[in-house]
């Protein structure tokens, strides 16, 4: 029996198996910030279940605004018209 093939091919193989690349293992995420709402950009900072506000790609929490509501109509006046 001749060991020159098999020789031949073992040591390709070991050859090759040198060039081979490892994967690299991806990092676990971050943990969400406090009150983020799981797959989206949400956030529900009172845990109320109504959302307060949006995370941006680089963790900074943004508040819903909502505008004040518009002041009370002035009372009417005692003194009327007089016809």
């Amino acid at each position: 029996m001749r060991f020159q093939p098999i020789l031949l091919g073992a040591l390709g193989a070991l050859a090759l198996s040198a060039c081979s690349q490892q994967e690299e293992i991806a990092a676990a995420p971050p943990p969400p910030p406090p009150g983020a709402v799981p797959g989206s950009v949400a956030a529900d900072r009172d845990g109320d279940g109504i959302i307060d506000g949006y995370y941006t790609a680089d963790g900074i929490y943004h508040p819903n605004y909502a505008p004040p509501p518009p002041p009370p109509p002035p009372a009417p006046s005692r003194l009327g018209e007089r016809g």
